[in-house]
């Protein structure tokens, strides 16, 4: 049997590979373990759901909308934690009602407060997708 990673996982999924490399940098200084996906078909089909404690995600992508994807990962787990990013503002008023406004971040954005934020929404979890 596996043993449960004694950190929190935070699975990131953008087209961009400067992005995905410059969060990895961030989540992996600040303790976290990371997953990266280049698609969110990618992230969906590959990703261990029960192992990830936190997604983030970029709203535009070519194959599926970080939006669909947030959708579909909550029908697996509804309580991860979802945080989007994009560098098309206009997709937040696209979708305003279902967005948690501490969990939106449009790019460039602040790393801490992206950190503070996945604080946040880990608040009392704990590693390995365990309450």
């Amino acid at each position: 049997m596996v043993e449960p990673t004694s950190k929190f996982v935070v699975a990131v999924v953008d087209d961009d590979s400067r992005t995905l490399e410059s969060l990895a940098d961030l989540l992996e200084a600040a303790g976290y373990g990371v997953r990266l996906y280049s698609s969110a078909l990618r992230a969906w089909h590959h990703g261990r759901w029960s192992e990830i404690d936190c997604l983030i995600s970029d709203v535009g992508m070519p194959d599926m909308s970080g939006f669909e994807l947030r959708r579909l990962a909550l029908t697996v787990r509804p309580e991860l934690p979802v945080i989007l990013i994009t560098g098309r503002p206009e997709f937040r008023l696209q979708h305003v009602s279902s967005i948690e406004p501490d969990r939106y971040f449009e790019k460039p954005f602040d790393g801490q407060q992206l950190l503070a934020a996945i604080r946040a929404a880990l608040g009392g979890a704990r590693p390995g997708g365990r309450a």
